[in-house]
């Protein structure tokens, strides 16, 4: 049976890391749904063991979150914030700073990925409207987002998932992950500034495709009585978040308070969700849960351990956090580090968070947010490769790591 469940285990993470199975058209959902399937069917788990080893609290923490970005979405907000940014009377180097400023912070409450997808095609078309190369600008929307994210416990899946089941504390977390969050940014603004300074305005770009321009104005909030709950349910989450007060059951709370509304229908609220990442997070759950039963993680760590290799060592957590964010993803990696890994201390698993988040600007498939910022560029009619985002987001991710290493080491909680 170990066989079957290392070959389940296997088969799952090399379509993570491949984003699918050769030859068929699953992707990372469809991989970790079928590994979950077929750890049960092949009796590796029961039904109930690979229920119970499902985070619920996690995955409806999760949830709750979706819901409230859901109501800043429908309320007009990221489109008027694309179309505010974008008609700016800066320069290009301010705007860039701007663009990265206001993702990095949108995200560290708003989770990234969300704040990607729907700020992404304004500010691409806003942009455009100038004159002014959309590219590197969504590349800093993406890249502010993911730093900005590691500033909070919310600010992203992988987060969510380390705060839930590491137990952190909400501003604890935020007080030591600021900085190197903030130093991402820097490195963000910086590597783009120093790819792009001389290539700011659209010139025959290459990539833009003037055929498919369509630009966006200054956009206005279509229902303020929508944003201003929506900024309510955030101040609420935040203030509970700060007292004693369950996380996951503040959260859900005011999430159904979203949801009982008289302007925005619930179906509208719930396409928002992406059931997707749920049903992903889902899958690796079981998947893990059942590689870790079989022991083979402990007797791994234990040959690591005897040649000096922790995870818990920043030597060793930054390469393993950059080479697997950018191979089989930052979310499936953090899952499997938590399963196989037991007692974190606390500022490993905030090291564990800024790192892994970070690490995902390196390349276009290191995080969710960078898919999303590409292809939703490309709806936009603006192409940017894998080429184009590597030599801005190489200098922006070492960079940002050395940093957050040297934070860390620093602080005098983790050994290099």
């Amino acid at each position: 049976m170990t066989w079957v469940v290392l070959s389940v285990f296997l088969a799952v993470y090399a379509g993570m890391a491949a984003g699918r199975w050769p030859g068929l058209v699953v992707d990372r959902t469809g991989i970790a749904i079928i590994g979950a399937l077929l750890m049960v069917v092949s009796g590796a788990m029961t039904p109930g063991q690979a229920l119970a080893a499902i985070d619920w609290p996690t995955l409806i923490l999760l949830f709750a979150l979706m819901i409230l970005s859901a109501q800043f979405a429908l309320s007009g907000f990221y489109d008027a914030a694309a179309g505010r940014l974008a008609a700016g009377r800066v320069g290009p180097v301010t705007l860039l700073a701007l663009v990265v400023m206001a993702a990095g912070l949108l995200s560290a409450a708003l989770s990234n990925d969300v704040v990607v997808f729907a700020l992404a095609i304004p500010l691409a078309q806003g942009v455009r409207g100038r004159g002014l190369d959309p590219r590197p600008f969504v590349l800093a929307l993406a890249g502010g987002a993911n730093a900005g994210s590691a500033a909070t416990l919310i600010g992203n899946p992988q987060n969510i998932l380390i705060g839930q089941l590491g137990g952190l504390d909400f501003w604890g977390y935020a007080l030591v992950a600021a900085l190197p969050a903030l130093a991402g940014l820097v490195a963000v603004h910086l590597a783009i500034w120093a790819v792009w300074r001389r290539h700011w305005w659209l010139v025959a770009a290459e990539g833009v495709s003037s055929s498919s321009a369509g630009i966006a104005g200054t956009s206005a909030i279509r229902d303020r009585a929508a944003l201003i709950k929506a900024a309510v349910a955030l101040a609420a989450l935040l203030i509970a978040f700060s007292t004693p007060l369950d996380h996951v059951e503040a959260a859900v709370a005011i999430a159904a308070a979203l949801l009982i509304s008289r302007r925005i229908e619930t179906r509208r609220l719930l396409a928002e969700v992406d059931w997707s990442l749920l049903l992903l997070f889902a899958g690796l759950f079981v998947v893990t849960a059942a590689f870790a039963q079989t022991g083979l993680p402990g007797v791994a760590l234990d040959a690591l351990a005897a040649h000096g290799i922790a995870p818990g060592r920043l030597a060793v957590m930054a390469p393993l956090t950059l080479a697997g964010s950018n191979t089989i993803g930052n979310v499936p990696l953090v899952m499997l580090l938590l399963a196989v890994v037991p007692d974190w201390p606390p500022l490993a698993l905030t090291a564990l968070a800024v790192l892994a988040t970070l690490a995902g600007n390196l390349l276009v498939v290191g995080s969710l947010a960078n898919i999303i910022a590409v292809e939703r560029a490309r709806q936009a009619g603006v192409v940017i490769g894998f080429g184009a985002h590597a030599r801005a987001g190489m200098p922006m991710t070492l960079a940002g790591m050395i940093m957050a290493v040297l934070w860390f080491w620093g602080i005098g909680g983790l050994p290099l």
